[in-house]
Parts: C-alpha cells; sequence; structure tokens
C-alpha cells in the first residue's frame, strides 16, 4: 500500500519590532563594515610583518649556513649553531638538502621555535639553526594588538554612528508624531526644526521633510479656516431672508402649494442652523453647561421628540454629570439617521454610561465606518446632507464621550456612545 506524503508547513518566525528600526539597520552595517575593513587590514599587517620577519631570519639563516659550509669545506671546525645531518632538522628541509638544494624552515629545537636552514654536503646534510622565539613573539604580540584596535576601532565606531543615527531617528519620530497629531485634527502642530529657520544653514534630508511637513499644514489650516469661516459667513448671512421667508410663507393660503413651501423653508432653516453649529464646534470654543441627570430619562425623552418607532430599553440605569442640551442633540441625530436611513425596529438602549443606537437596516456604509461621517456625503439616493452623524461626532468630543459605528453581524447599523 503506497504512504501518503506527509504535508509540512513551514513556520515563520516573526522577527521582533526592534529589528526594523533605522538604528538597528544602522548599527548592523557600521558593524559589518568595521568587522570587515578591521580584518582586511588585520590580515594586510599581519602577513606583510610575518613576511618581514621571516625574510629577515631567512636571510639571517642562509648567511650563517654559508659560513658553516665554507668551514665545512676547509676542514675547520663547525660553529655551535650549526652541524651534519642533526637529529632535529625538519625531515622536508632535509630530503631538500639531499636533492641537492638549499633551503629554510620554521621549526622546533628543545621545544623553542627555530629557524632551519639547510643545504648539500658531500652527500650528507648540513644545516644551521637560529632562535626564532623573539621574531614568533613579536609577531604573536602585533597580532593581539590588531585584534586590541580592531576592538576598539569597532567599539568606537559603533558608540559615533549610534549617537550619530539616533540624533537623526529622533527627528524623525519627531516629525512621524507631529504628523499623526496633524492626522488626528491637531492643525497647530508644527515640527519646528531650526534648520528650516535659518536659510543660511545647510539642510539635510530630514530638516527638508520637517519643512515640507510644516508648510503642508499651514496650508491646510488656513484652508480649512477659509472654509469654516466661509461657513459660517453663508449660514449667517441666510438666517435673516430665512426669517422673513418664513414669515412670508405663513401668510400664504391654506393649500398644498403652501405646504410645500413651508416645508422647504423648514428644511433650509434647519440646514442652516446645522451649518451654524458645525462652524462653532470647528471654532473649537464651545463651553458645558454641566448638570446631573438621569441617562435613562434623557433616553426617554430623546425616544419621544423622534416620534413613534422608537424603542427604549434600559438595562442598567445610571447617572451622568453633561451637559442636556448637547447629549440630547447627539442622541437625537442617532436616532433620526436611523429612522431616515435604515429600517425597524429602531432600539435606543441604556446600559450604564454607555447607550447605544440599533436599527434593522442595511447598516453604514463603508466609507463611514473606515473613515468616520463626512459632510453633505450620504449613501445611494436617500435623503440628507450628512450633517446629522457629523455633528453628534463633534457634540460628542465636546462632552468627552467617545462615539463609534459599526455593522451588526445580523444586519443593521449599531451606534455606540460611552459617557465620561
Amino acid at each position: 500500500m503506497p504512504r501518503r506524503p506527509r504535508s509540512r508547513t513551514r513556520r515563520w518566525t516573526r522577527r521582533p519590532q526592534w529589528t526594523a528600526t533605522l538604528t538597528w539597520k544602522a548599527a548592523l552595517f557600521i558593524t559589518v563594515m568595521c568587522c570587515t575593513l578591521a580584518t582586511l587590514l588585520g590580515v594586510l599587517v599581519h602577513v606583510g610583518v610575518t613576511r618581514q620577519t621571516v625574510d629577515a631570519s631567512r636571510e639571517k639563516a642562509l648567511g650563517r649556513l654559508e659560513v658553516v659550509t665554507e668551514a665545512y669545506e676547509a676542514g675547520h671546525p663547525l660553529p655551535k649553531f650549526g652541524g651534519v645531518d642533526p637529529a632535529e632538522l625538519p625531515a622536508e628541509l632535509r630530503a631538500l638538502a639531499l636533492r641537492g638544494e638549499r633551503g629554510t624552515m620554521v621549526g622546533r629545537y628543545q621545544e623553542r621555535p627555530t629557524m632551519w636552514a639547510a643545504g648539500p654536503a658531500d652527500g650528507r646534510t648540513i644545516a644551521v639553526r637560529i632562535d626564532y622565539t623573539q621574531s614568533a613573539r613579536t609577531i604573536s604580540t602585533l597580532d593581539r594588538a590588531i585584534l586590541g584596535s580592531a576592538g576598539l576601532a569597532i567599539g568606537v565606531t559603533l558608540l559615533v554612528g549610534a549617537f550619530a543615527v539616533t540624533r537623526v531617528t529622533r527627528r524623525l519620530h519627531l516629525t512621524a508624531q507631529v504628523a499623526r497629531r496633524i492626522s488626528a485634527g491637531d492643525l497647530d502642530a508644527r515640527v519646528g526644526d531650526p534648520r528650516t529657520k535659518d536659510p543660511s544653514r545647510p539642510q539635510d534630508e530630514v530638516a527638508t521633510v520637517s519643512g515640507a511637513l510644516d508648510t503642508m499644514a499651514s496650508s491646510l489650516q488656513h484652508k480649512l479656516l477659509s472654509e469654516q469661516r466661509f461657513t459660517a459667513d453663508v449660514a449667517h448671512e441666510l438666517r435673516t431672508p430665512l426669517t422673513g421667508l418664513t414669515a412670508a410663507a405663513e401668510l400664504l393660503p391654506e393649500g398644498r402649494p403652501a405646504e410645500l413651501v413651508r416645508d422647504r423653508v423648514r428644511a433650509m432653516r434647519a440646514l442652516t442652523e446645522d451649518l451654524l453649529e458645525i462652524s462653532r464646534l470647528d471654532a473649537g470654543r464651545e463651553t458645558l453647561d454641566l448638570a446631573v441627570y438621569g441617562l435613562g430619562e434623557l433616553a426617554a425623552r430623546v425616544a419621544r421628540a423622534a416620534g413613534p418607532g422608537t424603542e427604549v430599553r434600559v438595562v442598567c440605569d445610571t447617572t451622568v454629570e453633561t451637559d442636556r442640551r448637547r447629549l440630547e442633540r447627539v442622541l437625537g441625530n442617532l436616532v433620526a439617521n436611523a429612522h431616515r436611513h435604515g429600517a425597524p425596529p429602531v432600539v435606543l438602549t441604556v446600559d450604564g454610561p454607555v447607550v447605544t443606537v440599533t436599527d434593522g437596516g442595511p447598516g453604514y456604509p463603508g466609507y463611514l465606518l473606515a473613515h468616520g461621517p463626512e459632510r453633505f456625503r450620504t449613501e445611494g439616493t436617500t435623503k440628507g446632507h450628512g450633517l446629522g452623524l457629523t455633528i453628534a461626532v463633534g457634540q460628542a468630543s465636546v462632552l468627552g464621550a467617545t462615539l463609534t459605528f459599526r455593522n451588526s453581524p445580523a444586519g443593521g447599523a449599531v451606534a455606540r456612545l460611552t459617557l465620561p
């Protein structure tokens, strides 16, 4: 029976977050480069000094071999550093001499490093030796000095490089922090890099990015302030003609045309009031009128004001210190949005400091869940100006509450208001 191949799953281990930082990468790069350069320079110095030391000992040994050879050929007594067929002579060097050639080799003599030189002499081997201890000690000391110097150089370079890279990354983190504050709505946030304030100072890439971010924030703030002033001015200027138009509509004779005119005038008046409220929220000068209220009672008031079709459920009632007008405005807009864009049942639930508004409609559109409500944007062909939820979010922020939107897995939209 054939065996089934066993499936193999490859497990990828996630690297720590700090390994992705620029400081770590720069430190790793500096370390690798320093080690590479230190190794290369150390090898070059070691090879050069070792070759010079060996060559000097080799020349000295060959010189003594010449003296010993002349003494042997003349029949004179040999010096104590020379001899014929010494037992300690390395076998490779002995074989070289027996072939009629001269050579040198570093070996051992009485457990001490020795430079040997050997050559032929009447079918025998004549050799001399030179104490190589000092030369070997010099090379060993040089190697230790190279290792110590390389380690010290790598450490100093790492410290200096880490200091330089940390200064850059600190400025980058500051720029990123300011960018996040701007994204969160703080248009007064600026990096304020001193290099961008003085044109005579050379600017690096971080200063260029910081200056561009500050310029973008200033331009964005100017455009938003212009838009807010325009909205406030338009809404304020519309109030006077709308007041006269409302009074004139009331004087029209009863009938279908008069009802249509009054309905449109009321819609324009409500839109103007919403624009004025948004402009006040944008200005950020709202003040709270705090008092203690029962949250269940406030929810019931909002449900009654919204008309029939809103169910109130109190799971756990509580009292909150809040601005009643603003809280009723938030809950009223959520309930109105549920009736306008959702479907029954619309339920207003109080559970401690949390108030939830749910409906049985298609749920919130994707753009709202991703980015929050947007002014003058509604999904599909439904009526509305997209200002109700925008005002609800703004008033909730003034109250210090948190307003979130999501869709229920069973269907329908869920707005959750958490009071402080």
